[in-house]
Order: structure tokens, then C-alpha cells, then sequence
């Protein structure tokens, strides 16, 4: 009976595959980006890439997951509104921005009406 290894191979893994499967684990611990990740090691990126791919189809190794980075919602500030009383009693709100000419044309306008 034959013996298949966890790379798919026939017999034992290999001295040389363990230590790919030791870096690929190594690698999804760091957080580090793959560049960085190489460099700090020596591994030529195409290399590294060539045995995410070829022990990718293991589920038992996690190449990399999802990264999960903390996320701080900052409440937006609402946007500069104004509220002007007409002397002919009306009223105009609003939040958006006009410039000085069209205001006063606005202003000009509703009290006209």
C-alpha cells in the first residue's frame, strides 16, 4: 500500500516542502505584505508565489485570509445651514451654499413673490 503525503505526493514529504509549508505558515501569521514578507527573507517573490500556488489547493493551509484592519466611524459634521426671515413672513432653510449673487437674487426673488 502506498503512503500518499500531505503535498498529494507519493511517500513522505520532503525535507524541502515542509519548509515551504513552515514559510507559507510563517507568512499568513506575519501580517506582512508578500513583498515584505520576501525581502526580509530572501525569497525571490516568483518563487514564493509558486508555492502559494502549488500548496493553495491543501485546505489544510490557509495561504492568507482576510485582513482585518480596525475601523474608527467618525460622525461627519452636518453641512452649514441657514434659516432666513422674509419681511413678507416667509421663511427659507436650507443647507446648501450659494454664492453672495445668488443669494441676494434668491432674497430678491421670494420677496417679490
Amino acid at each position: 500500500m502506498l503512503e500518499i503525503s500531505e503535498d498529494g505526493g507519493m511517500g513522505k514529504e520532503t525535507k524541502r516542502s515542509a519548509e515551504m509549508r513552515s514559510m507559507l505558515e510563517e507568512y499568513a501569521a506575519s501580517g506582512l505584505r508578500r513583498r515584505e514578507f520576501c525581502q526580509q527573507r530572501g525569497i525571490a517573490l516568483t518563487t514564493f508565489d509558486d508555492w502559494r500556488r502549488e500548496y493553495a489547493v491543501n485546505p489544510r493551509i490557509q495561504v492568507r485570509g482576510p485582513r482585518m484592519v480596525p475601523v474608527r466611524v467618525a460622525h461627519a459634521e452636518p453641512p452649514p445651514s441657514f434659516a432666513l426671515s422674509l419681511a413678507n413672513g416667509r421663511r427659507i432653510e436650507c443647507s446648501w451654499r450659494f454664492a453672495d449673487a445668488e443669494l441676494a437674487r434668491l432674497i430678491r426673488i421670494a420677496e417679490s413673490a
